[in-house]
């Protein structure tokens, strides 16, 4: 059938990249600080669903088993040293910093408290199953989890002396190569570095000409921008409810919103969606970081690019699709849901009472750290940029210190690629809106086209094209 050709065309493209991988695993870090497995994992352990007391038991099972994974990250690294791929000293004591961190919480450990929180909400299970379900997770997190992070702290200390480059990836001796492949996978796109370059290079200049009028025009535009005062919860509903116009319906389910715990805040990104399980996508939420200042209108279109009709408005359209094949539910296209959650979260600006020169300069505001960062990236992981040269880029776009030219640099250093996707995605994302909209001109419907997008899942970049030709020619 249609359907499955297409399941297979995506299976099969995806999993030849996948294959690629091979040729560099030993380049590809676990550790890096934000989205690391270290960094990570409490987060997805206290967002684990208990629904009875099986799930519980499975839940304490898998943290006994954490010894034995960290064991086999810090092999992994030691293979790493041993072929002078090891992180730099810089990156390792972030992460030797980040579990010491974990580890220093104690009985104030958030594992702690909302596994009690979990386990007290599980229906039909005794009070002595409960406390004896609570004690045994404090047990194994004081046996078993918490020595699971002092051990991959000591192990990544051992290591430190090892890492041989200090700087971006294209030092290493086939890491021109590897970050090549990288950001073809991160992005989904086809294009060669040289042409991400040119076509970042031009946006920047772009954004900087359109900026510069705007502010010509009116230099305090920013700050005359009514100020947003609603909780988030509040702002998440008005966007589900006020998308429809240009969205199709969202489907029914729950949002939590909750904080990063305050020992997390410096490692963790300002907000993040964790996407749902697969055959249960009704339970959502959403995690904010109270450790970055989010302005009001930040808050909006943050919220905007996790929430509605970001993350968490894709996944569960794409989860909720009973015709598109559950196989192609389980792909990662971070170029496509970023690229998308970008998208969106500038779309909704159409929702709040402002003016084109107001949205331009909030959609600038937004996006211009994304695409510097990006071009940053190649010149740091490509092109061998040192601190000096990291140095002069910025200056041409922002005030800059020593700390905050460092603290770029090795950001880059220690996750290479992580912004391309933001920023090819949401340039691809509007490439392809304009495209259809010449085509179609007159008829063209932004709701139908969103739909479109929609009904089709999440899929490569390619396969987008590739189908939107198609549904043209239908129109």
């Amino acid at each position: 059938s249609e359907e499955n050709k297409l399941t297979y065309d995506i299976l099969s493209h995806y999993f030849e990249t996948l294959r690629q991988d091979v040729s560099y695993h030993l380049y590809q870090e676990p550790l890096s600080p934000v989205t690391g497995v270290h960094a990570q994992l409490p987060v997805l352990l206290a967002e684990y669903q208990l629904n009875d007391k099986k799930d519980a038991e499975t839940y304490l099972s898998l943290l006994k088993t954490l010894p034995n994974y960290f064991a086999s990250l810090a092999r992994f690294e030691q293979q790493k040293s041993s072929a002078g791929l090891f992180m730099s000293d810089a990156v390792a004591d972030e992460v030797i910093a980040q579990c010491n961190a974990f580890v220093s919480m104690g009985d104030e450990n958030y594992l702690l408290s909302t596994f009690d929180e979990r386990v007290g909400n599980i229906e039909k299970l005794t009070s002595a199953d409960q406390k004896k379900l609570i004690q045994e997770n404090k047990d194994i997190m004081k046996s078993f989890v918490l020595p699971a992070y002092e051990s991959l702290a000591l192990s990544i200390a051992s290591l430190k002396g090892t890492g041989c480059n200090t700087q971006g990836l294209c030092e290493f001796s086939k890491g021109k190569e590897y970050y090549s492949h990288l950001v073809t996978s991160e992005t989904g796109s086809n294009r060669s570095i040289s042409e991400l370059k040119e076509l970042i290079n031009a946006q920047i200049l772009t954004d900087l000409q359109d900026s510069q009028k705007v502010l010509s025009e009116n230099p305090n535009i920013l700050e005359e921008t009514d100020s947003i005062t609603e909780s988030p919860e509040t702002i998440l509903q008005t966007l589900q409810s006020k998308i429809s116009n240009a969205f199709p319906s969202s489907a029914e389910v729950i949002v939590n919103v909750k904080y990063v715990p305050t020992a997390l805040e410096e490692y963790l990104s300002p907000a993040f969606y964790l996407i749902p399980a697969i055959d249960n996508f009704s339970e959502n939420t959403i995690y904010i970081n109270q450790g970055h200042s989010l302005t009001d209108i930040n808050l909006f279109t943050t919220l905007a690019h996790e929430g509605y009709p970001g993350h968490l408005y894709q996944f569960t359209s794409c989860y909720g699709n009973n015709k598109i094949d559950d196989a192609r539910k389980m792909l990662r296209f971070i170029g496509v849901t970023e690229g998308w959650a970008e998208y969106a979260s500038i779309c909704s600006l159409d929702l709040l009472d402002l003016s084109e020169n107001e949205k331009r300069m909030i959609y600038l505001d937004d996006v211009f750290t994304y695409i510097v960062c990006s071009r940053l990236d190649i010149g740091i992981n490509y092109e061998g940029w040192d601190i000096s040269e990291t140095e002069d880029f910025l200056s041409e776009y922002f005030y800059v210190n020593d700390d905050f030219v460092k603290e770029m640099y090795y950001s880059a250093v220690a996750e290479p690629g992580v912004y391309i996707p933001y920023t090819y995605g949401q340039l691809k994302m509007w490439e392809l809106r304009d495209m259809v909209e010449d085509e179609l001109g007159k008829d063209f419907d932004v709701k139908e086209y969103h739909t479109f997008l929609t009904d089709l899942g999440i899929v490569s970049f390619s396969v987008i094209e590739d189908e939107l030709e198609k549904w043209i020619d239908e129109q």
